[in-house]
């Protein structure tokens, strides 16, 4: 899990590819949310991926904002269809002057098992190296030539080859996107420069506290869980993948019942249809079908602490949240907001206990929330955390600011979706674990519809008996205030 930043419109900015962790291009041309997505768009259930593409990758920015009433209009621009079984949506943006494609692959977490896991990552990491029509050295020159970056990305529920280019040069990068696609050659020695380079990654994991802390939460939290196998790897899982392994997984995947293409940019439908009936569309269909991840259920409050000699204490308390297809995930977003400026205003305005404290909400299939702070007086930060929480809970809430708060959201997400690439994500994220793209067409008006009592509703509901993950001096941590034994019910039964 990404560890949660301060509030700000950088870092609480989009909707792109929930959870999608990768490789960012040039001036950014997908930021990959920080949060997963965060619905306060502040927060991400997967460590982040990276591979950097040309620096002077296409970018696309164009209209910031537009009215409300106009969203669900967006839907009008959105063509979908079937190719051998393979899902395509294309939104035009018609005068858009770059496009993105996006090959989305279904499962995550669910491909894999603790022997092969970070194969999905490695596998398109290094089919983004080399094809068999664009060997290491002309597929470096030919996207610095026409401004292409070819990326990837991957968390616990899906997967993405992205493509980001220049309208006028669509036609090329189109080609070298579907090489990469359906033809990588997978060098021996790209492979074993990859691998290697995956596992230093790997190791380095628990070298930086945040890093190890989103370590610590996912053992604590996903115990059992299909999502407690990293679709990242580790060190270990890595090192036994053999360049045969990588071979026969691409053959499994590359089945059009497990993929989704989606495309945004000026581009015509029917032209995207012929190529991909030439290209994609020629994959065996499979008879893949999603298979949800089980909830998460947490029954009561506990503390992990793990030593390390640090100068702060770094901590993480985590809540099972609705998915984004429950009917709650609205108000939950708007909760999770307020109680993360509060929970921001408290710790660091007004008490200064620390630099970047956090509430966060995830967006995937088995969602998560939760706080993040790193504190010398770890006690009384969580402590402060806690107790915004039950107000939130308890105390009733003024309508103006749940008002204030649903358009503060509204304006970081329109920021947020002014490149082609986090439309396109925003897409993907719903037609694969949203309950289908349309959703993304209708949600501003759900979010206008939340109450105050839905707000307390559902911080009584979701944000309790939370599973606490501490980095630092066990001496230091009373582990009362985190259960809530130290001070009433607070983040403990209810």
């Amino acid at each position: 899990m990404q560890i949660p930043q301060p509030a700000t419109d950088e870092t609480t900015l989009t909707h792109v590819l929930q959870g999608i962790k990768g490789p960012a291009w040039g001036p950014r041309v997908w930021a990959l949310c920080l949060a997963f997505l965060l619905v306060a768009l502040s927060s991400s259930p997967i460590p982040a991926q990276t591979k950097a593409p040309p620096e002077n990758a296409a970018t696309t920015s164009v209209r910031v904002a537009q009215p409300a009433n106009a969203l669900a209009d967006t839907a009008k621009l959105v063509t979908e269809f079937d190719v051998n079984g393979l899902k395509v949506l294309v939104k035009r943006r018609e005068g858009s002057q770059t496009a993105v494609v996006a090959l989305f692959l279904r499962g995550g977490a669910t491909n894999i098992n603790e022997k092969n896991a970070g194969i999905e990552a490695l596998m398109l990491d290094l089919a983004s190296e080399a094809t068999a029509n664009f060997p290491r050295e002309r597929m470096r020159s030919e996207s610095s030539r026409m401004g292409t970056g070819i990326s990837y990305g991957i968390n616990y529920d899906y997967s993405a080859l992205i493509m980001g280019t220049t309208r006028r040069n669509f036609d090329s990068s189109w080609r070298m996107f579907i090489d990469v696609a359906l033809h990588p050659s997978f060098a021996p020695d790209d492979f074993e420069r990859v691998k290697n380079r995956l596992v230093v990654a790997r190791n380095d994991d628990q070298d930086t506290p945040d890093s190890y802390l989103q370590q610590l939460q996912s053992r604590s939290i996903y115990a059992g869980h299909p999502y407690l196998n990293n679709p990242e790897g580790t060190a270990e899982s890595i090192k036994r993948l053999t360049l045969e392994d990588v071979k026969r997984y691409h053959q499994q995947i590359m089945q059009t019942s497990r993929l989704l293409l989606v495309v945004v940019g000026d581009v015509a439908p029917q032209q995207i249809r012929e190529r991909i009936a030439a290209s994609l569309g020629k994959l065996p269909r499979g008879n893949y079908q999603a298979s949800p991840p089980p909830a998460l259920a947490f029954d009561s409050p506990t503390v992990d602490i793990t030593t390390r000699e640090l100068p702060t204490n770094y901590v993480m308390g985590t809540y099972v949240a609705p998915s984004m297809t429950a009917p709650d995930i609205y108000a939950m977003r708007v909760a999770s907001s307020i109680l993360q400026t509060r929970v921001f205003s408290e710790v660091r305005v007004q008490r200064n206990l620390s630099y970047a404290p956090d509430a966060f909400l995830g967006s995937q299939r088995a969602n998560v929330g939760g706080i993040y702070v790193s504190a010398v007086d770890a006690n009384q930060a969580v402590g402060v955390m806690l107790n915004e929480m039950a107000r939130l809970q308890h105390e009733p809430l003024d309508p103006n600011e749940i008002k204030g708060t649903v358009q503060q959201y509204l304006t970081k997400h329109y920021i947020g979706q002014q490149t082609n690439a986090a439309q396109a994500g925003e897409l993907a994220q719903y037609e694969l674990i949203g309950g289908g793209w349309r959703n993304s067409a209708d949600f501003i008006d759900r979010l206008r519809a939340v109450t105050p009592a839905d707000v307390q509703r559902v911080a009584q509901k979701y944000m309790r008996n939370l599973r606490f993950v501490v980095l630092g001096n066990p001496k230091s941590i009373d582990t009362r205030v985190f259960t809530g034994a130290a001070a009433g019910a607070v983040g403990g039964r209810q």
